[in-house]
């Protein structure tokens, strides 16, 4: 790795300006700002669509000691907008590695810095809440700072964006079951931006997942004979988009099983007739600390989101769509933000972090066989 000393600024959309040093791919990047506190597991960040439209920045320290590989992606590219890290490793030190991490951010065209002051920026995030923000290095850190905050003003909000059709995929791909167990049937997966551990835990549990394009229609969706259906997690705003919560009605209207993580969860939430909002700052990491109601037990969980179902946390409430009975099932020790939905007279739960946790921990990966067993007892009724 080529360590230079080429100049780099971010740039906030309050005026906040911070000069480091070129990472990655140069030019300009615009996006939304956002922390993650994960100190492990920075491939399997970069390559989460959910953060397609942001800006990440890593606030532990030191980032790329052990370079990319070709095993742990979980997604076809890298997909945030830019990178802001304090100090990039200089070597690649572990045996997998098959590239540096700045030469995978070169491959990709993400435009990052490094060499600033990112507990600073963090703190600052944390106090203000989300904002845009421009990376600009290259030719564009040679623009005037009313020009860089010009770019950064005009660039769009997160809230109300719809950010789906850019990181789903364009036809069905299906992954058959595996893993020595007893295969149950298909299952249909909304691709919102799923990350191929996912894909890997639901097919180890007897699945043929069926990852389907986010347009798909109630027709394209029952023509595969699901037993199940899922929705994956994704960028963007809940409130934008209708027609995958008009599609998960339906689903519910089939009395088909429903289990969605993440956007899923703010998309499940929507369908029962509830409303999601922007959380100030998001959570973001794979150290955050939710109670499952049912046991009394806490899971430290990897968690992506920056919208939140607004529900009352303490007992049972009906359906403002008419689906019955529902409850929140998680909650978050940080802020009680709902963590977790489950409908007590249909099929339907959901929780709004990641079960899969590539990077780990693996507290929450008991979730994929509460489906299973859902799935399974949803077919002996229906049989019976």
């Amino acid at each position: 790795m080529t360590f230079t000393t080429d100049p780099a600024v971010l740039v906030l959309e309050d005026g906040t300006r911070h000069v480091g040093r070129a990472y990655g791919a140069r030019g300009t990047t615009l996006g939304e700002v956002v922390f993650t506190t994960g100190m492990t597991g920075y491939q399997e960040t970069l390559t989460d669509p959910s953060y397609a439209g942001q800006i990440v920045l890593q606030t532990a320290p030191h980032i790329g000691n052990t370079g990319m590989n070709d095993e742990d992606p979980e997604s076809r590219r890298i997909w945030v907008s830019g990178y802001i890290v304090r100090d990039p490793s200089r070597v690649v030190s572990n045996w997998r590695a098959d590239e540096s991490l700045d030469d995978a951010l070169v491959t990709d065209g993400i435009v990052g810095i490094s060499g600033i002051d990112t507990r600073a920026v963090t703190r600052h995030i944390r106090s203000a809440g989300s904002m845009r923000g421009g990376i600009f290095s290259g030719e564009a850190a040679g623009l005037t700072p009313e020009e860089q905050l010009r770019l950064v003003t005009d660039a769009p909000q997160m809230a109300g964006q719809n950010l789906s059709a850019a990181v789903s995929v364009a036809s069905a791909e299906v992954t058959p079951a595996h893993g020595g167990v007893e295969r149950i049937g298909s299952l249909a997966v909304l691709d919102l931006g799923v990350k191929q551990r996912t894909i890997d835990n639901l097919a180890a549990r007897g699945f043929d997942v069926h990852v389907l394009p986010q347009d798909v229609t109630i027709d394209g969706i029952r023509a595969i004979d699901p037993v199940a259906v899922f929705y994956s997690n994704g960028p963007g705003d809940p409130a934008a988009s209708g027609d995958h919560v008009e599609l998960l009605r339906a689903v519910l209207d089939d009395r088909l099983p429903f289990f969605g993580i993440c956007f899923g969860n703010q998309l499940l939430g929507r369908a029962l007739g509830l409303g999601t909002y922007k959380l100030p700052f998001g959570h973001r990491g794979i150290n955050q600390p939710v109670l499952d109601k049912a046991t009394g037990r806490v899971e430290i969980t990897a968690h992506n989101h920056g919208f939140a179902v607004d529900a009352p946390i303490d007992g049972e409430f009906d359906s403002p769509h008419g689906y019955g009975r529902v409850e929140v099932s998680h909650v978050g020790l940080n802020d009680d933000v709902v963590e977790g939905l489950r409908a007590l007279d249909i099929p339907a739960f959901s929780v709004q972090y990641h079960p899969e946790a590539a990077a780990g921990p693996h507290d929450a990966n008991y979730l994929f066989d509460r489906f299973r067993d859902l799935v399974v007892a949803d077919l002996k009724d229906k049989n019976a």
